[in-house]
């Protein structure tokens, strides 16, 4: 933080200088007061050092990276956004609906993705669960209405409390155009869907990827394409 913000804080816990050093022999200044950390011809560096009580040392050089420009987070509108809720009880799920979509139709200032956000990250995940789906602000408030009235009409129920499973569908649910989509809306599905097709292509008659996407050869559907792709899309 330092380095980016240019301002270099005090030394903790130090009112003045120790007398058992000589100060005066090098270059070494202790900060007792915080002060700007000026410009120079190169980037700026910090050493920091960190001495364990069993001998154990570690050390590093700490430079200051290049100007990057803040973006805001939004790398592409998604055709639909999920709204995740839970409560204690169905109740109480119902409840917390309606006490959101009132929230929410009070502040119109407020991204539906920037709430999907926060509610998917930011929230405990309690035994009755719910998802609304929407494409917008309007569709998501209706769904946040449905739920309020009749929880069965919305995605919803409750957690076991038992182990996770994970099912992978088997061959017939490949289509042409599997993983397009979400690869390019997000990085991490593609980076990781690029390294699964680095890994199977050199096994294969055929790209992986070009297959799923578009399959111009029409082998999607034969069983050695079809079973390579669903594992890649699929993990």
């Amino acid at each position: 933080m330092a380095l980016r913000h240019g301002r270099l804080p005090r030394t903790l816990h130090v009112d003045e200088p120790s007398p058992h050093v000589d100060w005066s022999a090098g270059a070494v200044e202790l900060l007792t007061e915080a002060r700007s950390w000026d410009e120079l011809d190169r980037p700026r560096r910090a050493a920091v050092s960190s001495f364990g009580v069993s001998g154990t040392n570690a050390h590093v050089i700490i430079e200051q990276g290049d100007e990057t420009e803040e973006t805001t987070g939004d790398d592409g509108a998604l055709p639909v956004l999920p709204w995740l809720i839970s409560a204690k009880s169905p109740e109480a799920l119902a409840g917390q609906a309606r006490r959101l979509a009132s929230w929410v139709a009070e502040r119109p200032e407020h991204d539906p993705a920037g709430i999907a956000w926060t509610l998917a990250g930011g929230r405990s995940v309690l035994e009755h669960r719910a998802v609304v789906v929407g494409a917008d602000r309007d569709e998501l408030l209706a769904g946040l209405a449905a739920l309020a009235e009749d929880p069965s009409g919305v995605i919803s129920g409750s957690g076991s409390g038992g182990k996770v499973s994970l099912l992978f569908a088997g061959q017939g649910s490949q289509r042409v155009g599997m993983g397009r989509e979400l690869a390019e809306a997000f990085p991490v599905f593609g980076a990781e869907l690029d390294e699964i097709c680095r890994v199977l292509d050199p096994l294969l008659p055929h790209p992986l990827r070009e297959v799923m996407f578009s399959d111009p050869e029409g082998v999607l559907g034969e069983t050695g394409m079809t079973q390579p792709a669903l594992f890649a899309f699929e993990v």
